[in-house]
């Protein structure tokens, strides 16, 4: 099968994106984990199906680059919103359904996109660390000198504990910086450290909201080994959260067809 494709990365988190409004493509696990293998296939963080549904602009299909479908993926969301509009389906506004339900996003100035989350309506507190849920479930926990962290073995350790090895978590690991925070983050489905990772930058901006660490009131910028987000938000109480918006680049990189075999 000749397979069509283009490759978007929104501050350093890639992906693969097809066409599927014709619902012709059915993709195995394995052949999914082919084309996201960074040695034998394209390479990706994940891989992303645009497919039509009724009453919206589009439906997004995710995976993740073990081939299995995920959950929510925000820079996911961005790129494929970026992709709906090179195809002609959107100009500069989206709304759009994801596993987690309807999302809405805007395209601004050059390649900037921005993509409205689900409300968060608790954060769960524990034994020098957070959980929350912001489409995809985070682990975040604050630590001196982020960048030389070692984000795969302590991410690892943390998704595969006894509480979270079942279902699985991703694992944010957050240091306060000058004016916002700095987030590396290790994923589940990726098992592996991304450049950045829209959820989780989500997850973290929050969790500082709560500490009383964001950059400004109802916002917080944040820097990841990819580049620099920004993250929107309105708070009720403590750890309720809406009005939910992530905020960056999502770029379009290269476009091409592979032979895929059945």
């Amino acid at each position: 099968m000749q397979l069509s494709f283009d490759k978007y990365q929104g501050t350093g988190n890639d992906f693969i994106l097809i066409d599927n409004r014709k619902n012709e493509i059915q993709l195995t696990t394995e052949q999914i984990a082919f084309l996201c293998n960074r040695h034998f296939g394209i390479g990706a963080d994940g891989l992303m199906l645009l497919e039509l549904e009724p009453g919206v602009d589009f439906k997004m299909v995710y995976f993740n680059s073990d081939g299995n479908e995920s959950t929510m993926c925000g820079n996911g969301g961005r790129c494929i919103t970026a992709y709906a509009k090179s195809l002609g389906i959107i100009n500069d506004r989206a709304r759009f359904v994801a596993i987690d339900g309807l999302h809405e996003a805007t395209i601004s100035g050059v390649n900037q996109v921005s993509l409205k989350m689900n409300d968060v309506k608790s954060v769960e507190t524990g034994d020098g660390f957070f959980w929350l849920n912001t489409g995809s479930p985070h682990y975040v926990k604050f630590v001196e000198d982020v960048r030389k962290y070692n984000v795969h073995e302590e991410g690892k350790n943390i998704r595969y504990n006894e509480r979270f090895s079942a279902e699985g978590t991703n694992v944010n690991f957050v240091e306060k910086t000058d004016d916002g925070i700095f987030v590396r983050t290790y994923e589940r489905g990726v098992e592996g450290e991304t450049l950045s990772c829209g959820t989780g930058v989500t997850a973290s901006a929050l969790v500082a909201a709560v500490n009383g660490i964001s950059s400004q009131k109802n916002s917080c910028k944040v820097q990841t080994l990819g580049g620099n987000l920004n993250v929107r938000f309105d708070k009720v109480l403590e750890s309720n959260f809406y009005n939910i918006w992530l905020e960056g680049p999502a770029e379009f990189v290269f476009y091409g067809s592979i032979n895929l075999k059945d």
